[in-house]
C-alpha cells in the first residue's frame, strides 16, 4: 500500500513570537504574584516554611485563575481565521 499525498498541502502555520512567548508570560505573572506573597509573609512572620507554603499555594492559584481567564476570552478575527485554517475549514 502506498500512502497518497494531497496535491496542494496546507502550509504549516508558524506562530508569531508573541504567540510562542504567551505561556512563559503567564507563568512569569504567576511567579511574580507568588514571589510577592512569599516575601511579604517572610517579612511579616520570619518563618521560611510558612513563606514557602504561601508562595507555592499562590503560584498554583494564580496560574489556575489566569488560565481560566484566558480560556474565557473570545478569539479575535485573526485568531478565528487561524483556528479555521487549522481545522481545515
Amino acid at each position: 500500500m502506498t500512502k497518497k499525498t494531497p496535491k496542494n498541502p496546507i502550509p504549516a502555520h508558524q506562530p508569531s513570537r508573541s504567540d510562542r512567548l504567551k505561556p512563559a508570560e503567564l507563568l512569569g505573572i504567576s511567579a511574580a504574584m507568588a514571589l510577592f506573597v512569599g516575601v511579604t509573609i517572610l517579612f511579616t512572620t520570619r518563618e521560611l516554611t510558612l513563606s514557602l507554603i504561601g508562595l507555592g499555594v499562590t503560584f498554583i492559584v494564580a496560574l489556575v485563575v489566569i488560565a481560566m481567564l484566558v480560556l474565557g476570552m473570545k478569539p479575535n478575527e485573526s485568531e478565528q481565521t487561524d483556528l479555521d485554517e487549522q481545522n481545515g475549514h
